[in-house]
């Protein structure tokens, strides 16, 4: 994916809104999104195997990605696309 392409794809995914309190916050919500769409993209379906794609394509991601607090764990993309209001995601997906 070309840095153009993914950096319009984090754009895009930037109109979900975040369903988590402030403090809650250390993975951009940006960053999991897309990060989550890449690895199922690529094959993943579960949350371990989000994860591991995140790991193994780390040094890809950070080059569009600012992952201030690294790769997110497999309960991290669990919590956070459990609370999204999957109606907003659809929406994004669909535009």
């Amino acid at each position: 994916m070309e840095k153009n392409a993914t950096s319009a794809l984090l754009a895009h995914l930037a109109t979900v809104p975040d369903p988590r309190i402030a403090r809650h916050r250390g993975h951009k919500l940006g960053d999991i999104l897309v990060i989550a769409v890449c690895a199922v993209l690529c094959g993943a379906e579960s949350y371990p195997a989000i994860e591991d794609c995140g790991y193994e394509r780390e040094g890809w991601l950070r080059q569009f990605l600012e992952l201030p607090a690294g790769i997110p764990a497999h309960d991290t993309f669990n919590r956070v696309l459990q609370l999204l209001d999957p109606e907003a995601f659809q929406a994004c997906f669909l535009g």
